[in-house]
């Protein structure tokens, strides 16, 4: 009887290679949409709603990408995922900047969405969840490093591209980015992916023999289904409002603006308490209570509204909340439902998500009211993150069953 394959030792330099490509993908697009949202509305005569639109299709593309993305990555097809993911990134940015009116905008930003499904943190954590079975949680924790510094290292630089090229040309540099550096990046570091027959040999454990279609039925998986939804929602809907919600709660116009732009700050170095302390307690401890800083942060912001502390505690509180929750969404899967089929069971997941992510700041902006504020979605928001952190409960004993 064959002895079953050793399991893989952590690779810093493969992690740190990857982090690399998480950082130069969500700044040069996500974050980078919003430096040429107001030259191309410009260029091709577009309301701020019409260009707004590129940004959801691009959302949703993405969403609608998932399920197929992780059943490939489940598959072994890794390196074939992220290195045509960038290379279709490279070719969509080029032709971004050849657009001449709305729908090959539109197009675009399509496209770009479904790039996006292949090269983001989804795939990226799936990877090295097969990859590195006993080390997952900590090089997801080591991605989310540089994916968090994004928008401080590209929004300056796309900035300044715009301004000193054009925003046409500076989609040339952005496509030429990821053409000379993400392409052969991830052609280079994805090699030798884990073999997927490989959950069917001896000493597998007997939860990976069953399919994925079981898990997807499964009570964990439907609960931390809800759990990652509404959390989704609840951190996606406070970003285009936070200035407005600040000024609100009784911040100066000069805090109001500042505060929101050290949040990126704020959650790296929540990952980084994360990364060196983790192991000083109970890992499943930690996972129900650092959502529980969202919902923390909500009550400061309503218990003190007006007073400008209460504020200053809800962005502390969120900033670190968010920017370690992304860890425990991007493991939960592995850890209480199934490693084995972690890409793909994420995967169900994107296009919930990404409804979730595109309507949450509609709706809130509709619960705003002259008289009242935010106040009222923020007890949508309040709530909704409660049952999400009881359904992350839910789905940690359900586990243990």
């Amino acid at each position: 009887m064959n002895s079953p394959p050793e399991r893989p030792a952590y690779d810093r330099r493969m992690v740190g290679w990857l982090s690399v490509g998480q950082l130069i993908t969500w700044g040069s697009v996500f974050y980078a949409f919003a430096l040429l949202m107001e030259p191309v509305e410009q260029s091709l005569a577009l309301t701020r709603a019409q260009s707004s639109l590129a940004f959801s299709l691009g959302l949703l593309a993405e969403g609608v990408m998932a399920w197929p993305v992780g059943r490939w990555i489940d598959r072994g097809h890794e390196r074939a995922v992220m290195t045509g993911g960038s290379l279709v990134m490279a070719g969509a940015l080029l032709a971004h900047s050849v657009v001449q009116d709305a729908a090959g905008f539109y197009a675009v930003w399509i496209v770009l969405g479904a790039a996006l499904a292949a090269t983001l943190y989804t795939p990226a954590f799936a990877i090295v969840t097969r990859r590195f079975p006993s080390d997952f949680r900590r090089a997801i924790i080591t991605l989310t490093f540089l994916g968090g510094l994004a928008s401080t290292v590209f929004i300056p630089l796309v900035a300044w591209l715009v301004n000193a090229l054009g925003w046409r040309h500076a989609l040339w540099v952005l496509a030429a980015i990821h053409l000379c550096i993400c392409v052969p990046l991830h052609a280079t570091i994805l090699l030798g992916a884990p073999r997927p027959q490989a959950r069917h040999e001896a000493g597998a454990a007997p939860t990976a023999q069953r399919s994925a279609s079981h898990f997807l039925r499964s009570k964990p998986f439907l609960l931390i289904g809800v759990f990652s939804v509404l959390l989704m929602a609840v951190t996606a809907a406070l970003p285009p409002h936070m200035v407005s919600l600040l000024r609100g709660s009784g911040l100066p116009e000069a805090w109001a603006i500042a505060v929101p732009a050290s949040i990126g700050i704020v959650q790296v170095f929540g990952r980084a308490l994360l990364y060196f302390f983790e192991h000083r307690f109970d890992l499943h401890l930690a996972n129900r209570l650092i959502p529980c800083l969202i919902p923390l942060g909500l009550m400061a912001l309503l218990a003190g509204s007006g007073h400008a502390g209460a504020a200053l505690l809800f962005v502390a509180l969120y900033g670190m909340g968010n920017g370690m929750l992304t860890i425990v969404k991007g493991t939960a899967i592995a850890q209480y439902v199934s490693r084995e089929h972690v890409a793909t069971l994420n995967g169900a997941l994107g296009l919930p998500m990404a409804i979730a992510r595109a309507l949450a700041p509609l709706m809130l902006g509709v619960l705003w009211s002259p008289a009242n504020g935010y106040a009222a979605g923020l007890w949508m928001l309040l709530v909704a993150s409660v049952v999400a952190v009881l359904a992350l409960v839910a789905a940690q004993r359900a586990r243990t069953h």
